[in-house]
């Protein structure tokens, strides 16, 4: 680490909130990640189908969708803290009732309340519908050049809770059916009450930063963001197309590794586990890349990988090498990540913050919401790739929309970058 990164990392280290977010961000992953290890898994052995768990990832994604554009809307109003505290109290409850539950219309209720169980083990960013109010606390007590830094700082606590929870998973045991599925599968669902309960009361200590006033003539702060309308615009197109692309695989990851080659929680929680460790690494290189090859360049070229490696994963003989390549694949998709978070906080209005990032995560998440139906019938009437080949060509297609869209919209610290001279040698 040189001195200059050193030193930007030390005055993270003394920023209160970051610290808070950090760590209860640590908590709330290794909840997710739990969660999202051992649901599928148990849900298959209490007897759902593959388009019955769609059909509980379409309710989760609109109730997460309604959930996520509320909290955007108010908390640049309202404020952030409340959310940070709340939202992972619903993610407990979810625990708990799935804990003692297995009835689908109760399991139906508990997981879109508290967003729970969505995707796998492997995407630890997912933290739930606070997560635009949490962006939108980070921008706003962090310097622009020290922004980058603060969000790979957060997703790098991501990738370490997303290991705790992923070798959490192995509490669930062997893989019966029935109600002792019910019973092998309550001690993992408690702890990730418990870690989700942490993460909200660690919220409590944050201090919020005054609310950024109004324009002059403004009056009532709007309710839409129209000053970055022009950049909503743009982030509808291209995050409604990758929204349809996760929505085919990202739910499934789990049953699919579980269905594909049958193994259980304790195999793909391994896997996760050891993918979020190497993926750990790889979101504290995103800023130094950001840096070097710009942010927009950063992001579309690992959309581009992340594409083509679904292909060779789907088609691997064997749950090693599809594991191996989808290790490689998480590590690519986790430098994008942050940088996706911090681009959009950066170039919002600084008033409209948290409203942006709800609301351009909203088309995501209705295609995200939709998909899942499609792709549930498609594994279990067509076959178990087809909807992992369709995401593919659709994240394509996203990675050109979103370099054709935004290479000529630099955020601010790489335009202050290019109008500083360099030093001569």
């Amino acid at each position: 680490m040189t001195g200059g990164r050193r030193a930007r990392w030390q005055e993270l280290r003394g920023n209160r909130n970051i610290t808070i977010i950090i760590v209860a961000r640590f908590f709330m992953s290794a909840a997710r990640s739990l969660a999202g290890v051992v649901t599928p898994v148990y849900l298959a052995l209490i007897g759902f189908n593959a388009f019955q768990l769609g059909e509980l990832a379409v309710a989760v994604g609109i109730a997460t969708a309604i959930l996520s554009t509320a909290i955007g809307l108010t908390s640049d109003r309202a404020g952030r803290k409340p959310f940070l505290v709340v939202v992972p109290l619903f993610a407990a409850v979810a625990g708990v009732v799935f804990a003692f539950s297995r009835s689908p219309l109760v399991l139906l209720a508990a997981a879109s309340v508290g967003s729970f169980g969505r995707g796998s083990g492997a995407g630890a960013g997912a933290v739930g519908p606070y997560q635009p109010a949490e962006q939108a606390l980070v921008s706003e007590t962090t310097a622009p050049a020290r922004r980058n830094i603060a969000f790979g700082r957060l997703a790098f606590a991501s990738s370490v809770g997303a290991l705790v929870g992923g070798l959490l998973a192995g509490l669930a045991g062997r893989t019966p059916t029935g109600e002792a599925a019910v019973a092998a599968f309550r001690l993992p669902f408690l702890v990730t009450a418990m870690l989700a309960t942490v993460a909200g009361l660690l919220a409590l200590a944050l201090r919020e930063p005054p609310r950024p006033p109004a324009p002059p003539g403004a009056g009532r702060r709007p309710t839409l963001p129209r000053r970055s309308m022009p950049l909503l615009l743009r982030l509808w197109a291209t995050n409604s197309v990758n929204g349809l692309a996760v929505g085919m695989f990202g739910p499934f990851v789990t049953y699919w590794f579980f269905r594909r080659y049958g193994v259980g929680p304790a195999q793909i929680g391994i896997l996760f586990a050891v993918i979020n460790a190497a993926t750990a690494v790889s979101t504290l290189s995103a800023a130094g890349l950001a840096r070097r090859w710009g942010l927009v360049r950063t992001v579309t070229a690992v959309r581009i990988v992340q594409a083509v490696l679904l292909v060779p994963m789907v088609l691997a003989p064997s749950f090693v090498v599809a594991g191996a390549i989808y290790l490689v694949r998480m590590v690519v998709q986790r430098i994008g990540m942050p940088l996706r978070q911090s681009y959009v906080v950066a170039m919002a209005d600084p008033g409209e913050r948290a409203a942006v990032g709800a609301l351009s995560n909203l088309p995501s998440q209705a295609t995200m919401a939709v998909a899942p139906v499609v792709a549930g019938y498609l594994f279990d009437e067509v076959s178990l790739t087809l909807p992992f080949l369709i995401a593919g060509a659709l994240q394509f297609i996203n990675a050109a929309m979103y370099w054709g869209f935004f290479h000529d919209m630099p955020p601010e610290e790489e335009i202050a970058a290019r109008a500083t001279p360099r030093p001569e040698t």
